[in-house]
């Protein structure tokens, strides 16, 4: 057991990898995309339309990714294609190509770098499930490496950005997915033994069952609560008068409190069923951005909603993982990543995106933070239909 257990933890560093480089990539490029398009003369709406592309892309492309890598158990080499095609893609963002041409490199660009998350996901929690339990504290530390990189990216890029200005954003996003490249081609290269009965497994009789219904509709109305903060709060921000920096300090405290909840979470998680969990999740979204709109002029009421991220993020995100895993194992688990993709950010992202441009544009972009407000008041009120289904069946049980 102890050689197994160290081979095991060998097999987690690449992941650590990977996912550090690709926070780091999504560090600078989500907060300061919106900053880079204003820069080029791009308006609220037109900027959101770009910005969307992202989660439009998640609308088809993770369950085809996923969907490929459960029928042929090749995650890593289609992990390996994609990031080198994202890659190459963002060479062209150095060309001044308009708006339908950088649209259409966002496009191709973003349907590589979506098949990252649920794929790599999906082969890690393979490796964290043994028994089929959750090793929560194992999963956590592999993933405060993604919140590491986050951070540095957040907070270097934005001091970047104030001094020498946007006009190196090209060139950051060519070099952090050239780490991201890299670190994929470390990745063994695992393929998942499945048994014979699991080959042609429908995903269907786990989508009808209750708590997996209900659990999909907190997840899409709990990020799409997020979407104010992934797509709006840096113009939100700068439209305040808050600096550069500041911007990404702002950033920087909410991945801190990640880091801190991923490295610390398998003491609090069993605590509290998964599905609770859901709950205090959503509860504190609707808590955030009630603050992020009333007060985001006020720097200590605004750090303290940032400070929520711990739950309304990380805690959120490790739930949702431990459950998917729960309910598609085996030759489902691709897919249900992909199906959380799909529902949880590509539909939110478009929505989100295209709605709060226009709401933005016509009312402010402080009424996005108050419908956001809304949306997270109707994730809590799935959560709690989940809860209800499955208290108190589910928890995280730690191996280590």
């Amino acid at each position: 057991m102890p050689n197994s257990s160290a081979a095991q933890r060998r097999q987690l560093i690449p992941f650590a990898a990977v996912s550090a480089s690709y926070f780091a990539h999504i560090g600078f490029f989500n907060p300061y995309l919106p900053l880079w398009l204003k820069e080029l003369g791009f308006g609220l709406v037109a900027i959101s339309i770009l910005t969307s592309v992202q989660a439009a892309t998640r609308l088809f492309a993770p369950y085809g990714w996923g969907w490929l890598s459960d029928h042929t158990g090749e995650r890593v080499k289609l992990l390996r294609y994609g990031a080198t095609m994202a890659l190459i893609c963002a060479c062209m963002l150095f060309f001044d190509l308009g708006p339908l041409g950088l649209g259409l490199v966002l496009l191709v660009m973003f349907t590589h770098t979506s098949s990252m998350m649920p794929m790599s996901e999906a082969a890690m929690a393979h490796l964290v499930s043994q028994g089929g339990a959750f090793d929560a504290k194992r999963y956590g530390r592999v993933r405060l490496f993604g919140s590491l990189g986050f951070l540095v990216t957040v907070f270097v890029a934005g001091a970047w950005f104030e001094h020498f200005g946007m006009k190196h954003f090209p060139g950051w996003t060519v070099l952090s997915l050239a780490a991201v490249t890299a670190s994929v081609w470390w990745l063994p290269d695992l393929k998942e033994a499945v048994p014979k009965h699991e080959a042609k497994v429908s995903v269907w009789p786990v989508l009808r069952q209750q708590p997996v219904m209900w659990f999909f509709i907190t997840a899409f109305f709990h990020v799409l609560s997020h979407i104010g903060v992934y797509v709006f709060f840096s113009l939100y921000l700068d439209a305040l008068g808050y600096s550069k920096v500041w911007i990404g300090m702002l950033w920087a405290v909410s991945v801190i409190v990640e880091i801190f909840w991923f490295f610390t979470q398998a003491k609090w998680m069993p605590k509290l069923p998964l599905t609770g969990w859901l709950v205090v999740c959503s509860a504190a979204m609707t808590l955030r951005m009630g603050m992020t709109a009333q007060w985001a002029d006020v720097l200590w009421v605004l750090l303290l909603a940032q400070a929520l991220h711990a739950l309304t993020f990380a805690a959120n995100h490790t739930v949702c993982i431990a459950l998917l895993s729960h309910h598609f194992p085996g030759r489902l688990r691709g897919r249900g990543q992909a199906l959380y993709t799909v529902i949880a950010y590509g539909f939110p992202g478009v929505l989100g995106g295209l709605l709060g441009g226009l709401m933005s544009d016509r009312w402010g972009l402080q009424s996005v933070y108050w419908v956001s407000m809304c949306t997270a008041a109707i994730a809590t009120a799935a959560a709690y239909k989940v809860w209800r289904l499955q208290h108190p069946k589910q928890k995280v049980e730690s191996l280590a």
